[in-house]
C-alpha cells in the first residue's frame, strides 16, 4: 500500500477503497469472502476521467467541439490508460485470480487500463475531485505534447491551399498576446489576409493557436 501510495503521490484515509480498486473480478470470484471487484469503481472512474480531461481541454484549447472530442478520445483510450498504469507500476499490485495470474493478466492492457480508472475513482471518493484531477493531469499534460500533433486536423495547410489560388493574396500569422507562467502559457494568434484579420485562435502553444485561428478562418469562409 505504501509503495503504491508513493507512486500515486496520494495517501488514502480509507485504505479499503484502494484495496477494492485493485481487486480484479477473477480475484473477487475466487476469494469467496464477500470481496467486491473493482468494476463499480471502474465505472465511476471512467466518468471522473472524462470530466477532468474535458474540463482541462475546454479551458486550455480554443478549438471546435469536434476536435476537442477527438483529442479527448485520444487521451482516454485504452492505450493511454495502459501507459499511465504502467508508469504507476499497477501490475505489481493488482489482485488477480489464479487463472489470470497464470496467463499474466497483470500485463494485459485492458486489465491495467480498468485498474487505473478504478484507482482514480477510489482517490475521488477518498479525497474529492482535486487529488483525482492532480493524478490525471500529471499524465495528460505530458501526453498532450505528443497527442495534439496527430489529433488536430492541419487547418493551416488547408487554408494555405485556399489562399494559393489567388497568388496576389498575402497570408500572415501574428502573435498578439502571450500570458501565464512559463509552465502554463497561453498564446493568442491572429491570421491576417492582406492586413485584414480573418481569424483568431488561442492555444497552449503557438502552433496550436495558429491551428485554431486557421480553423476559425476556414469556418468564416464556409469551408
Amino acid at each position: 500500500m505504501e509503495k503504491l501510495e508513493k507512486n500515486l503521490q496520494y495517501t488514502f484515509k480509507d485504505k479499503s477503497l484502494l484495496a477494492n480498486a485493485l481487486s480484479h473480478s477473477s480475484y473477487a470470484n475466487e476469494s469467496g469472502e464477500g470481496i467486491s471487484s473493482n468494476e463499480r469503481l471502474e465505472f465511476l472512474g471512467d466518468s471522473v476521467l472524462s470530466l477532468v480531461v474535458s474540463d482541462y481541454l475546454y479551458k486550455h484549447y480554443d478549438t471546435p467541439e469536434g476536435e476537442l472530442t477527438k483529442l479527448r478520445a485520444a487521451l482516454v483510450c485504452e492505450a493511454s490508460l495502459y501507459d499511465f498504469a504502467k508508469q504507476l507500476e499497477l501490475s505489481e499490485f493488482i489482485l488477480l485470480g489464479k487463472g489470470e495470474r497464470n496467463y499474466k493478466g497483470g500485463e494485459r492492457p485492458s486489465i491495467l487500463a480498468d485498474a487505473f480508472e478504478a484507482v482514480l475513482a477510489a482517490i475521488y471518493l477518498d479525497g474529492g475531485i482535486e487529488p483525482a484531477r492532480k493524478l490525471v493531469l500529471r499524465f495528460v499534460k505530458e501526453d498532450l505534447l505528443h497527442t495534439e500533433k496527430i489529433s488536430f486536423k492541419d487547418y493551416k495547410t488547408k487554408l494555405q491551399e485556399v489562399i494559393q489560388k489567388n497568388p496576389e493574396e498575402k497570408l500572415e500569422y501574428v502573435l498578439i498576446k502571450e500570458s501565464g507562467p512559463d509552465h502554463d502559457k497561453e498564446f493568442t494568434v491572429e491570421i491576417r489576409l492582406n492586413s485584414n484579420v480573418i481569424g483568431s485562435g488561442v492555444g497552449r502553444s503557438k502552433k496550436s493557436a495558429e491551428q485554431a485561428a486557421a480553423c476559425e478562418a476556414l469556418q468564416l469562409m464556409g469551408l
